[in-house]
């Protein structure tokens, strides 16, 4: 078997994660082509952090350009469009609703689980009393939030140490009596599971091996290449678990065995969805050509899977948001340029909203990658966009290595 070349291993892994097409092909984003994205990969994993727009968010920028956050918004939170919601699949992520049934063996496995977290919590104290208050006020009075709850007498503090109503809201949620209706300054708003789900919405509970089937399918298909353990890696299945299920698709052709060359030089098994082969096959004759400028939330997908940033790139994708500010090597919330087919940077961004002005607290090339006029061009065409998205007047660049790329950056702009 002749392996596969890494133009054609990274030309696929981009192109099943959307992130090939050229900026000035996509179509103006609609809300068909948001749930599309969405729909593609899966899920889109939520954060909180907010230097510039949340990931999810910028997961759908960096996919098809700005576009209005309302459309995403309204995927998840608009009874007449809601195409999607919040739930568990790599992370605390945004599901296309279609998947809702994949999530119910995990609600069951929780509340049948006496070690869970939730369980312990509930068989405490007065908790059950709390639970039951909380579910009928939810019955009665409709959705609400933590603070609809607070009495003035809790001392606070991080997620550790959570009001009573905050923890019986998420238990609700974790066990699926409860689902997010809605979001208010980001504060999740409850609601009774049967009041969000969609009219027709599939609610078959299937078997735990059905699930990771079909998770490790989903995993094969939006990485495009990868090992089995990274297929099964997409969803966060443990890896046991997900090598068995991943060699009975090995068997039964769903996933095929090929190999390829990665950037050690070395010649690696990898496995392919029997979809997408055709897709490899195409990427090794030159068909799928990454032409792409753009950059990527620290959470993007296409990091999920471990290991692959350096074995397709030579990239160590890291997320210091976490990290004690001593210890950081390239910033609070830095975002991988993609360049064509290479991670070819970073850069540590930090909108100022009051102010318009988007900075740039470092701005980074990876080694031996220079800053060419090409890609000087491409970066700064995705510049435009992002500043555009986020309604940035002004851009300033507090630090820059190779210095020279801030100042070609700068000229370009």
């Amino acid at each position: 078997m002749t392996p596969y070349p890494l133009s054609a291993v990274r030309a696929l892994a981009l192109h099943t994660q959307l992130l090939d097409r050229p900026l000035d092909a996509t179509p103006a984003p609609s809300l068909d082509s948001v749930y599309e994205v969405i729909d593609h990969l899966g899920a889109v994993q939520i954060d909180t952090l907010h230097m510039v727009a949340r990931s999810q968010y910028l997961v759908i920028w960096s996919r098809l350009g700005a576009y209005d956050l309302k459309l995403f918004d309204h995927l998840a939170y608009e009874p007449s469009q809601r195409r999607t919601f919040e739930g568990w699949q790599h992370a605390a992520s945004f599901v296309p609703m279609s998947e809702y049934r994949y999530q119910i063996p995990r609600q069951r496995k929780l509340r049948d689980n006496p070690d869970s977290g939730y369980t312990r919590w509930l068989s405490q104290n007065h908790n059950p009393e709390i639970v039951q208050v909380v579910r009928e006020r939810i019955t009665g009075e409709g959705a609400r939030r933590v603070s609809d709850f607070e009495r003035g007498d809790h001392t606070g503090g991080g997620w550790w140490n959570w009001r009573p109503a905050k923890f019986a809201l998420e238990y609700l949620y974790a066990f699926g009596e409860l689902m997010i209706a809605d979001r208010v300054n980001f504060q999740r708003v409850y609601d009774l599971s049967g009041r969000v789900l969609p009219e027709g919405v599939d609610t078959n509970e299937p078997t735990v091996d059905e699930r990771d089937r079909f998770w490790i399918e989903r995993g094969a298909k939006a990485l495009g290449i990868c090992t089995p353990a990274q297929a099964a890696d997409y969803t966060w299945m443990r890896n046991g678990r997900g090598k068995s299920i991943a060699a009975e698709l090995v068997k039964e052709g769903v996933l095929i065995e090929v190999k390829a060359k990665l950037m050690d030089g070395e010649t690696s098994g990898l496995v392919v969805h029997r979809d997408n082969l055709p897709l490899l096959e195409k990427a090794a004759s030159g068909g799928l050509k990454p032409r792409r400028t753009t950059f990527l939330s620290p959470f993007d997908s296409l990091f999920w899977a471990r290991g692959r940033d350096e074995a397709f790139w030579g990239f160590r994708q890291r997320i210091e948001a976490y990290t004690p500010a001593p210890k950081r090597i390239y910033g609070y919330f830095c975002l991988p340029i993609l360049y064509k087919d290479r991670l070819a940077g970073r850069l540590d961004p930090k909108m100022d909203r009051k102010a318009g002005v988007l900075r740039l607290k470092a701005l980074y090339l990876e080694p031996g990658v220079r800053p060419s006029e090409e890609l000087v061009s491409g970066v700064a065409e995705a510049m435009r966009d992002f500043m555009r998205f986020h309604k940035a007047k002004e851009l300033v660049i507090e630090s820059s290595q190779p210095k020279v790329f801030a100042k070609k950056l700068l000229k370009a702009l």
